[in-house]
């Protein structure tokens, strides 16, 4: 019951933090009053994904890795999709691959 109550207060939150990287400030901003566990899991899944999309635009721009680099670019962008379904759904989904890596390199993000 606890549990349920903790999704439906972080779930705005959550799903905010999975637009643009002005929404995962605002987010990570709002969190910090309320230190939801919901809201913080979907912030460390938006954060890595935030900085895989970076890394990938880093590549696509500099070494000139062509339409690999769209693909990766549009791969990173159904991470994001695949990340807010899950905030709406109220489930904690890690993201393919790199959802363990996220939780791990950011745990101190609450």
């Amino acid at each position: 019951m606890m549990y349920n109550q903790t999704v439906k207060e972080g779930k705005t939150i959550a799903i905010i933090s999975y637009i643009t990287v002005i929404g995962l400030i605002i987010a990570f901003v709002m969190n910090q009053k309320k230190h939801n566990y919901f809201a913080t899991f979907h912030i460390r899944q938006a954060l890595g994904i935030s900085l895989l999309n970076f890394a990938i635009s880093i590549l696509y721009r500099y070494a000139n890795i062509g339409f690999t680099g769209e693909l990766l670019g549009y791969a990173a962008f159904g991470l994001s999709i695949y990340g807010i379904v899950g905030a709406i759904q109220g489930k904690e989904n890690k993201i393919p691959l790199f959802g363990d890596y996220f939780q791990d390199w950011f745990k101190n993000i609450s």
